[in-house]
């Protein structure tokens, strides 16, 4: 496609044509010469809002964009109403491609309850490969508010479903040449398969009505850097035990077959809870056919520890995700 702003034709096939109307909240949504969207809400609700770029993954671009910022809103105890999408294309995309994107968000939108609220789409030599910059808009009433600063002392930490299932499925596909010099196909295509879990929109839900005093979205960074974002906002320490730890055969192998470490590599999908019983917790996400585990313990002390027997270790500050070694 040429440089520059999308000719009205493209735009209308590719884009407009391919997004759908599905929310009462929604006034006014994406239109040709439409440059804002409007929204109503009730007056106990308030407005939750998240902005996430999508650089990770050049597989399945559209539904990625859509579920790492629906997961924001919902870590929040929000839910999530849509997004704006902005798409900067380089000139050697073709318009199938582009319209795959919308498509592939449209219809996981679909699944999720939400609309493409409007955006801008693009044609720049800025970029080498597709970007999506994502702006997702939640409702919530205003004393369910949930904030990963929230997490108190003497609580229990729950972590939903497994950590890694992010970056297994991202590597899963934009390496699996690599990976079946090594691996079986099938257990390639199972890895390959585990985007299916990355929306933590049901947990969140389960563990708002259990009570939840806060959660918080494992992205970037991996598990341990989610415990130690979610510990330091909150001011408290968190004592974690390593091997409990839910994580996939899968995610274990392919971290050992790249030498990353699968604990700091993206993990969109599972969510972080801090909660008073997570005993009950857990159970209340296994009755929802949802896997969860209890894997320590915040207390009022500045320490940050991860054990795995006698061995412990002090969580560090978040470095650079290990996916972006690969």
């Amino acid at each position: 496609m040429k440089i520059g702003k999308l000719p009205e034709p493209t735009l209308l096939r590719s884009v407009l044509k391919q997004i759908n109307h599905r929310r009462e909240e929604v006034l006014i949504g994406p239109a040709l010469g439409q440059d804002c969207a409007v929204l109503s809400l009730a007056e106990d609700e308030v407005i939750t809002l998240s902005s996430d770029p999508i650089t990770g993954t050049a597989s399945d671009l559209g539904s990625h964009s859509i579920h790492i910022t629906a997961n924001d809103l919902a870590a929040a105890g929000a839910e999530p109403i849509g997004v704006m999408l902005t798409i900067m294309l380089p000139s050697r995309t073709k318009e199938s491609a582009l319209k795959q994107i919308m498509q592939d968000a449209e219809s996981t939108c679909a699944s999720l309850g939400m609309e493409i609220l409007g955006g801008h789409t693009e044609v720049t030599d800025v970029v080498n490969q597709p970007l999506i910059s994502v702006t997702g808009v939640g409702k919530v009433k205003k004393n369910e508010l949930l904030l990963s600063t929230q997490m108190r002392p003497e609580q229990d930490i729950v972590v939903s479903k497994w950590v890694g299932l992010e970056a297994t499925a991202i590597l899963a596909k934009e390496k699996e040449t690599q990976l079946r010099t090594v691996f079986t196909e099938d257990f390639v295509n199972t890895a390959k398969r585990f985007d299916q879990y990355l929306s933590v929109i049901p947990e969140a839900k389960v563990a708002k009505a259990c009570g939840a005093s806060a959660m918080h979205d494992i992205t970037e960074g991996g598990i341990l850097g989610a415990l130690w974002e979610m510990s330091n906002g909150a001011g408290v320490g968190i004592e974690v035990d390593l091997r409990k730890i839910p994580i996939r055969q899968e995610t274990v192998e392919i971290c050992e077959f790249f030498k990353v470490n699968p604990y700091l590599i993206m993990s969109s999908g599972s969510m972080l809870i801090a909660t008073a019983d997570g005993a009950r917790l857990v159970a209340k996400l296994k009755a929802a056919q949802i896997e969860a585990t209890v894997i320590g313990r915040s207390n009022a002390s500045n320490k940050r520890i991860v054990k795995k027997g006698d061995e412990v270790r002090y969580l560090d500050k978040p470095q650079a995700d290990e996916l972006y070694r690969i």
